[in-house]
């Protein structure tokens, strides 16, 4: 099997196990929708990929006997007593901040480039999300 191209949502549909199983395989499989090409991806590859090409830049200071973090450029920032209560209130941060970004925040010009951060946080639990943040790997 090789890549897979539907011409239509209808199409596609029709063959879905195929588009699920090239997907998992990663091989290429897209849907073609009027003007609108989609791509079928295995949310594990995406999610391992996201990663890679995504590093969380945090930042993590100690102050005032607790701790804080935040990573530059994005409008989250957390604080702990410890240092695991202030990585655990970040992953909180974090999905709150998908959330906002996925309800109004995805074409404001200073937002709409953090799609692949969106992405990474939606399908990433959290101690996927506390490694990233702190570099940990797999």
């Amino acid at each position: 099997m090789s890549s897979l191209h539907y011409d239509s949502y209808t199409e596609a549909r029709a063959h879905l196990k195929d588009l699920l199983d090239a997907a998992a395989l990663g091989r290429t499989a897209t849907v073609r929708r009027e003007e609108t090409r989609a791509v079928v991806v295995d949310a594990e590859r995406l999610k391992h990929f996201l990663a890679a090409v995504t590093p969380s830049r945090a930042e993590v200071i100690a102050e005032d006997g607790g701790w804080s973090v935040f990573i530059p450029g994005l409008p989250v920032a957390a604080d702990g007593s410890t240092f695991e209560e202030a990585i655990g209130e970040m992953v909180e941060a974090l999905r709150e901040y998908a959330e906002d970004w996925q309800d109004h925040l995805l074409n404001a010009p200073n937002h709409r480039e953090n799609w692949g951060l969106v992405q990474l946080i939606a399908l990433s639990d959290d101690e996927e999300l506390r490694r990233w943040l702190t570099g940990q790997t797999a």
